[in-house]
């Protein structure tokens, strides 16, 4: 008897994570957009910092990240568990947030160039100087960094909170940790690989064996691309992720892309339907950002 409850358990246990599993693994698809961006953006936030402290300022970014995990985790159980009605706007506000970053993101890329440059060459003027306190940046750097992962990180959360909203508390604990978990590691430990890729290349460059060297070369010269691939490749992400959640959300919306997409049937069905959530998202965040543009600045010239 004894055995067959424990084997009873052990089935239960094995059901259990095999959910988690499937619940881990689709929350991760719904949240990859984020992990595009999230992963340029804090890339790019330890440029300008010295080779040698290139790894310890990822690594202090990675624990921020970790504990703003830590923070946004049970705040999310709790409100599945307190305030469950809350789920959804939450996922809609979050959905609407991506959509306007990602226009944010364009607008200030093409209206904002020379504001943009001037900032790049103000920067490296600075560095070279020798009053300038590189530790000190380097502090900004890490916090600047940690206060965008909170951001992204509350994005992905709710996202993933939105997929487990109707599973038990347990089970939306299990999943929001892995993910949390495992977001972590993919995203810095990635972002510490592409900060060295550079140092990886010089390296091999400066082997013996030609074949070596060339690939040491083609590294460097691949590594500035990969950073702005990354960059388009997230902000593309933003309008399809921020742009689905939005659709599903509004049924009126949603039904009207999937009935047009229809049309198309099979692969081509899908494909339209995603560009479809694509170009909402990117509507949203275009009226968005004509609405909250003038009440930023005002709260800033306000706070300035």
């Amino acid at each position: 008897m004894a055995g067959a409850s424990l084997l009873t358990l052990l089935d239960d246990i094995a059901t259990v994570l095999d959910d988690v599993a499937l619940m881990t693994k689709a929350a991760t698809k719904k949240t990859a957009g984020v992990l595009g961006d999230d992963l340029a953006l804090n890339a790019q936030q330890v440029t300008g910092v010295k080779p040698a402290r290139e790894l310890p300022v990822v690594w202090a970014v990675a624990k921020g990240s970790l504990l703003n995990k830590c923070i946004l985790v049970p705040a999310a159980v709790a409100i599945s568990f307190f305030l469950p009605w809350l789920v959804t706007p939450l996922l809609m506000l979050g959905g609407a947030f991506l959509c306007f970053e990602g226009t944010e993101k364009l607008a200030h890329k093409f209206l904002h160039k020379e504001e943009n440059e001037a900032h790049k060459k103000n920067l490296h003027e600075a560095l070279k100087s020798p009053e300038v306190d590189l530790k000190e940046l380097e502090k900004d750097k890490i916090k600047g960094a940690i206060r965008t992962d909170f951001i992204l990180s509350a994005e992905i959360i709710a996202i993933t909170l939105g997929i487990v909203a109707v599973q038990s508390i347990e089970m939306q604990f299990a999943v929001l940790s892995i993910v949390a978990v495992g977001v972590t590691v993919v995203v810095y430990g990635l972002v510490a690989g592409i900060v060295k890729l550079d140092d990886g290349g010089l390296y091999l460059s400066q082997q013996e064996p030609v074949p070596i060297k060339r690939l040491g070369e083609a590294i460097l010269w691949l590594a500035p691309y990969m950073m702005k691939t990354l960059s388009i490749v997230g902000t593309i992400a933003m309008f399809l992720v921020g742009g689905g959640i939005l659709t599903h959300g509004i049924p009126v919306v949603s039904g009207a892309i999937k009935g047009f997409a229809e049309g198309f049937g099979g692969i081509g069905g899908v494909l339209v339907s995603t560009l479809g959530d694509g170009l909402f998202g990117l509507l949203a965040g275009a009226i968005l950002l004509a609405v909250l543009t003038p009440v930023i600045t005002f709260w800033q010239k306000r706070k300035a």
